[in-house]
């Protein structure tokens, strides 16, 4: 077991190389019964809606499905049978990232142990060993096994977990922005923060060419690179020959040269996007 890993109860701490602990929340075994069942549904009902199709095929009536039916028929349900219960858990975890209907609906997922995206192997693994977890039964699958290894457990993993390294784990959506509140919000641009007290001074900016704009924004990304008497230096000679072009009106008591580049600069930001 690695060290990097520690487990408590209804909680799993990892370890990343970053050295960063990142904690989940384990799945609760009422959780992982719900979603099984959603999942177990969704094959029972596959399995009726196929074996309908090729009886109706077989013979042109939906009623033959009760009824005998040709020996083709019966070879291709056997496969579609075995199919769907074999596959329909490996194919789902390893194409949807460690979930199923049943699994996102309850909003669990399947990782490996050191926190690492599940891989095609290990949801064959997991899942193969489904048949031993689900005794005694198979058809309606009872999961006396699993739940006493999930019992017996630290990590609330049950026989296929156990072999293939994996564990469930609850998603904490509470823990964590959305996509939506990460992505559509506006970069904060460096250049852009405001660390001078804000700069009045009235004059045409549309004198200054983009090329010269550019040199103070560069100058206002990378000023913590310097040292403060360094910035105060580059801020003098990047705003000097600015403020000759422009003749600005302002207050000598409220002005800085890195204060003037920051006023400068947001306003011409703020007439290209109306420009836009």
């Amino acid at each position: 077991m690695s060290e990097s890993i520690l487990a408590a109860e209804e909680t799993l701490i990892i370890e990343t190389p970053e050295r960063v602990e990142l904690e989940f929340s384990l799945a609760s075994i009422g959780n992982r019964f719900m979603a099984v069942g959603i999942d177990h549904f969704i094959q029972f009902v596959s399995i009726f809606v196929v074996a309908w199709i090729l009886a109706w095929i077989a013979s042109g009536s939906s009623t033959s499905l009760f009824e005998d039916s040709p020996k083709w028929v019966t070879a291709i349900m056997i496969i579609a049978v075995f199919v769907l219960f074999s596959s329909y858990f490996v194919v789902f975890e390893w194409l949807w990232n460690g979930q199923t209907p049943g699994k996102r609906l309850m909003k669990l997922r399947v990782i490996r142990e050191d926190g690492r995206p599940l891989t095609l192997w290990e949801a064959i693994v997991r899942n193969l060993l489904r048949i031993a977890d689900a005794a005694p039964g198979f058809v309606i699958p009872v999961y006396s096994v699993g739940l006493i290894t999930i019992f017996l457990n630290a990590r609330d993993q049950r026989l296929g977990d156990i072999f293939a390294g994996t564990v469930v784990i609850r998603e904490r959506i509470d823990k964590a922005p959305t996509f939506a509140d990460t992505f559509t919000k506006r970069i904060a641009d460096p250049a852009l923060t405001r660390v001078q007290k804000p700069v009045t001074f009235t004059a045409d900016i549309s004198k200054i060419t983009e090329d010269e704009i550019e040199v103070a924004e560069v100058f206002l990304r990378r000023r913590w690179d310097m040292s403060e008497r360094q910035r105060v230096w580059m801020a003098w000679r990047i705003a000097l020959p600015l403020m000759y072009k422009l003749k600005p009106r302002y207050s000598e008591a409220d002005f800085t040269y890195e204060g003037f580049l920051e006023e400068l600069l947001a306003r011409f930001e703020a007439k290209q996007k109306f420009a836009n």
